[in-house]
Parts: C-alpha cells; sequence; structure tokens
C-alpha cells in the first residue's frame, strides 16, 4: 500500500493523506529540479486482485496513491470502487497481442501493447484520470471545496486526454499549446470545452514557451493537470497500470521477452511503464535523432555521481527538436531521473533511432493495424535499429503502441 511520497532529489517526505500534494514542497522557481515517487510501506495486499475486473483502476486500486489517499481519509472500500467506477468508468485493460506483421519482417516475435484502443486514443488518460481520482475524492471528503481550472501545456494526445477526463467531470481546463498547433485540433479542443491558449516562442529564449506560460498559471492558482512527473507526480500513479497490466499479461502468455521498448518524449510513460513492469524485462527507451535530450543527459550522467543533483546542468534543453514522430519531441524528459533508475535495475539501455527508422517503423506496424500514429510506432524504430545493429537475439521482444493514427 502507498504510504507516501518522497523527493528523489532531496529526500522530502509527504504523507499519502495530504491532499494535492502535487509536487516536492522544496522545489522553488530557481530550484525546480525536484520530483516526487510513490513510496509503499511494503504490507502485504489485503484485496484479492480480480482478474475479470476489467477496469484497472478497480482492479489495481489497493497499489494506487489516490486510493490510499481516500483510504487514509477515511473512505471504505467500497466507496473507492463506486468512486473509480464514476471517474474512470470508461478505462479497461488494453490488450497485449501479438503482431504478426512485425514479426514476420523483423524476424522475432514482437507483441504489442496496444494503447491506441484506449480512452481518448492514447496511454495519456491513464495519467490524468489517476490525477482526477485524487481530486475527486479530496472534494467527496471535503478538502477541496472549490474547482480552480486545470492547465496543461500540450498539442497533442495529452491535450486530448486532458479535455477527455476534464469534460467527463465538467471541470475548466485552460489548454497551453504552440502557435504552430493544427487548427482542427484545436476545435476538438474546443469541443470538449477547453479554454486553448496559443504560446509564441520569444526570439532568444531557451526552451517551449507554452511550458512556460502553464508553469506562470500554476504560479497563480491553477491545477498542474500534467503527463511530466516533476509537474505533477500524481501522474505516475494512474500510468502505473500499463505496467501492471503487461506484467499481468505477459504472466498469463508465457512470454519472457528480451526487452521492452517504449519511446520517450517527457518520459512519464516510460517511468510509468518501469513502476508497474518491474526490473525482470530490459527497459529500452528510444527517442529520434532529431530530438534525443534523455540520451544526452544519460550520457553525461554516466560521468558523475548522484546525477540528480546535477539536474540542472545534465539535461539541457534540445535544439531545434523534429521527426515525423511529432508527440515525443519534448525539449527536455522532465522524468529523465526515474528513468534512469529503472533502465540501470533492468539492466536496460537508452537508443536513438534514425528518421528513416522512425518512418519505417511507421508503415511497418501501419500495413498490418492496428493504424498507429508516428509517435505511437517509434519504439519499433528503436527495434529496428537495435536489430540492424545486431543488439538483439532471436528472444521475442515487447513494444508500445501509444496512440491512434489521427
Amino acid at each position: 500500500m502507498v504510504a507516501g511520497l518522497r523527493c528523489v532529489v532531496c529526500g522530502e517526505e509527504i504523507e499519502i493523506s495530504r491532499p494535492m500534494s502535487w509536487t516536492c514542497p522544496r522545489a522553488t522557481e530557481a530550484d525546480p529540479f525536484h520530483v516526487l515517487e510513490f513510496v509503499d510501506d511494503g504490507a502485504p495486499p489485503t484485496i484479492e486482485i480480480d482478474r475479470g475486473e476489467s477496469n484497472p483502476f478497480v482492479r489495481y486500486r489497493e497499489r494506487m496513491g489516490w486510493w490510499a489517499f481516500a483510504r487514509a481519509n477515511g473512505m471504505s472500500d467500497d466507496e473507492t470502487v463506486v468512486l473509480a467506477r464514476s471517474v474512470a468508468g470508461q478505462f479497461s485493460v488494453t490488450p497485449l497481442q501479438p503482431h504478426d506483421g512485425l514479426s514476420d519482417v523483423i524476424g522475432r516475435s514482437v507483441w504489442a501493447k496496444n494503447e491506441t484502443v484506449g480512452v481518448s486514443g492514447s496511454h495519456k488518460s491513464r495519467h490524468l484520470v489517476g490525477i482526477m481520482l485524487h481530486l475527486i475524492a479530496a472534494e467527496q471528503l471535503g478538502m477541496l471545496t472549490e474547482r480552480p481550472p486545470l492547465a496543461i501545456s500540450s498539442c497533442g494526445n495529452a491535450a486530448l486526454a486532458a479535455a477527455t477526463v476534464a469534460s467527463s467531470q465538467e471541470w475548466p481546463l485552460r489548454v497551453f499549446v504552440p502557435t504552430w498547433m493544427d487548427d482542427s485540433f484545436g476545435s476538438g479542443l474546443d469541443a470538449l470545452g477547453a479554454e486553448v491558449n496559443r504560446c509564441e516562442r520569444i526570439a532568444g529564449a531557451a526552451g517551449d514557451p507554452a511550458m512556460s506560460a502553464f508553469r506562470e498559471a500554476v504560479s497563480q492558482g491553477a491545477i498542474p493537470f500534467s503527463v511530466q512527473g516533476p509537474a505533477n507526480a500524481w501522474c505516475l500513479d494512474g500510468g502505473r497500470t500499463i505496467g501492471w497490466e503487461l506484467h499481468d499479461q505477459l504472466n498469463d502468455v508465457e512470454v519472457a521477452p528480451q526487452a521492452v521498448f517504449v519511446q520517450v518524449g517527457g518520459g512519464a510513460l516510460a517511468t510509468s511503464l518501469a513502476l508497474g513492469l518491474g526490473d525482470d524485462v530490459p527497459l529500452v527507451v528510444v527517442q529520434a535523432e532529431g530530438c534525443a535530450p534523455l540520451h544526452r543527459a544519460l550520457q553525461a550522467a554516466s560521468r558523475v555521481d548522484a546525477p540528480e543533483l546535477h539536474w540542472a546542468e545534465l539535461m539541457q534543453p534540445w535544439e531545434s527538436p523534429h521527426s515525423l514522430a511529432d508527440g515525443i519531441l519534448d525539449d527536455e524528459t522532465y522524468d529523465w531521473i526515474s528513468i534512469g533508475r529503472a533502465i540501470e535495475r533492468s539492466s536496460g539501455r537508452s537508443v536513438v533511432a534514425t528518421e528513416s527508422e522512425i518512418v519505417h517503423a511507421h508503415e511497418l506496424v501501419n500495413t498490418s493495424g492496428p493504424p498507429t500514429s508516428a509517435t505511437g510506432t517509434a519504439g519499433v524504430a528503436g527495434a529496428l535499429g537495435e536489430i540492424a545493429a545486431g543488439a538483439l537475439d532471436d528472444r521475442p521482444i515487447v513494444v508500445l503502441l501509444s496512440g491512434a493514427a489521427r
């Protein structure tokens, strides 16, 4: 059971009963380089996992922070189940299936975890509904008496997921996007009731202007409805369901893969996957050659002790991100500390896919389905590069198809 949260940088601890514990209390505007992780008390579970339960937020509730928060503040388990079905009722376990088309082409068994059939067509909703469960629990417990606006910086699947989850609970949402966002996508956000704010890049300023505007909104009282752990650690709570599902599914089909390949932008997907899956399967994180801040930072971190204490120096914004896989063009990998630790624990690695591999992977997956975005197939690109380099043997691999084609 989750007992609390702890900062992986400074060690600050927060009890799970505290509401809205989004970030480390020691994080400041001058020193934002902190990130919380959930801490388990190690006690044996008291609720048997119901494998017939299709909703992961009900099935795995005893492992989750939102459940521990609700229980610590007086909710009964029955009440938490009602809460989960009310707030996360659309969610169900996503399939793990052999991808015969990929297997035939690359000459080894490929298993694909298909997130394209998830809520809003990607894994992003998992992260955000975990935050919403915490908020609605706090509201029902009388610990939150008004609804400040939610805020997110995104122009892709995360924004759509945020608007979908927020709309379902009639919670106001502000979305901060770059000026080049497609107008049709903006119309979709409008239809879900989101307030869309386009953010221009300032000449000479480093970093993402939409992220800067998001941070300003949070400083003025908005709730960080973010898929980035340093901005809101609770996004990792719901995200872990994908790892728990995959762990159980691999056991069910008796497959022991040599690696799981996962594409990385901001890093919450890889972090959450690793936290849920555990350390038995090597984690291989994949970035595009046109935007690889994680790979660069991990290489630099290998030469220093306690890299978390050198965050600002090691994780530098990528200059001019570009790739067909435009959903992983975060100029910083915000959850890089947790990913680095997961790679070490699982004997995994970081790889960079060439743009031709990104394009080829997208074509291969979509030849035999399911229809998946170039971002959603970028992990496959990493596997193609590893095969070409002779880094893989004949054992099965797992890939995550993380977002539907639009």
